[in-house]
């Protein structure tokens, strides 16, 4: 699994448009609020061009690609932690995902009804943003209560943990999202880990535009990029009904009906690169006759740990890392040619794996 995401905005926004296309899931999508009434899964391979080429020059047995998990969720909206609406209900089902895609209407329809009946990003992601920060808040009393429960039978040592929780609770109830919660210390990072909160997630924006609409000059995307400049955020544009139509055509026709439109690539392809940023990604690829795969680590994973990647028998065991770089086998053709430029490289436990490695990991049973 690359990372897996959780999406999440109001009713009517293009989520579950969005959803269907990029996952191909099938989920239900129709013009009238909380549509969604159950979370939809739906995990998709991660277009990798690298991984083609790596077929075509070892043409092993199978490939095996990365893949991202999308977790759609009912539409949020003001006064869901109250009861309003269904998308509170299941908050709960993206509590475990690597970042959160906050999906914002940035286009103009009068056919398409706005659950706030009107237009306004801005409006909007406060509105949704307030709804997870009290979605924190109720997880934060619920921890806070058992804590000061067992630290009153005696265990002291918890005393500390429930200061925590009180200043995550202050901290929220002024209106701050947790990825600006001021952390003291290993133990706080640890509990707050722990928390697994919505709003201390990192966040992509995906703004929903309007077919014919160009980023560069959406009023509504330029206000959803400077709320998104402030929080660190990643911002990514994709019309929704666009990709709708991509996903029915047949792959091999998916390119050309891009390039008709003036576009580079689709947006899955955005999600994924700008994911893999916002997250520190990166993939290294193991290749034998059976199958070439692809893996996913953060940045700065040393050797043996993206060994256990593969089998945990390999970290544990690791001896070495047989290192080539997929620009050089892609130079070269081959990985005797490869070996015959000195180009493959012997690396021990303190080897930082980079992105597009292919690696032969040496182990002791």
């Amino acid at each position: 699994m690359g990372f897996n995401c959780g999406i999440v905005g109001l009713p009517n926004v293009g989520k579950s448009t969005l959803f269907n296309a990029i996952t191909a899931a099938g989920a239900e999508a129709s013009n009238y609020p909380f549509c969604t009434i159950d979370p939809n899964i739906g995990v998709v391979t991660v277009p990798d061009p690298r991984m083609d080429r790596l077929v075509s020059i070892f043409r092993p047995g199978k490939a095996v690609p990365t893949s991202i998990e999308f977790v759609d969720i009912a539409g949020l909206v003001k006064g869901a932690s109250r009861g309003e609406g269904l998308g509170n209900q299941f908050l709960a089902h993206i509590r475990e995902v690597d970042a959160i895609i906050h999906v914002v209407r940035c286009f103009d329809d009068p056919n398409v009804i706005h659950v706030d009946g009107s237009v306004n990003p801005v409006r909007d992601i406060e509105v949704v943003e307030a709804e997870l920060i009290l979605k924190d808040l109720d997880s934060v009393d619920h921890k806070a209560a058992d804590t000061l429960k067992k630290a009153k039978l005696g265990e002291k040592k918890l005393k500390t943990e429930a200061d925590f929780y009180a200043r995550v609770r202050e901290h929220l109830a002024s209106g701050r999202l947790l990825r600006y919660f001021a952390r003291h210390g290993d133990e706080d990072s640890t509990w707050l880990r722990e928390l697994h909160a919505l709003t201390d997630k990192p966040v992509m924006y995906v703004c929903n535009i309007g077919e014919k609409d160009r980023p560069g000059e959406s009023p509504y995307v330029n206000a959803v990029q400077e709320i998104a400049a402030k929080e660190g955020a990643k911002v990514v544009a994709i019309s929704a009904e666009v990709e709708a139509e991509i996903a029915e055509l047949p792959p091999e026709e998916r390119k050309a009906f891009l390039e008709g439109l003036g576009l580079r690539e689709s947006g899955l392809e955005k999600v994924v690169r700008e994911g893999y940023d916002l997250l520190r990604l990166i993939t290294f690829y193991t290749v034998n006759p059976k199958e070439a795969h692809a893996w996913t680590v953060p940045r700065g994973t040393h050797a043996p740990a993206a060994a256990g990647r593969v089998h945990s028998d390999f970290e544990k065991g690791f001896i070495r890392a047989e290192v080539m770089k997929f620009d050089d086998i892609l130079r070269l053709g081959s990985e005797q040619a490869v070996k015959d430029h000195g180009l493959l490289h012997v690396q021990g436990r303190e080897y930082l794996v980079e992105d597009g490695d292919i690696i032969y990991f040496r182990f002791s049973p």
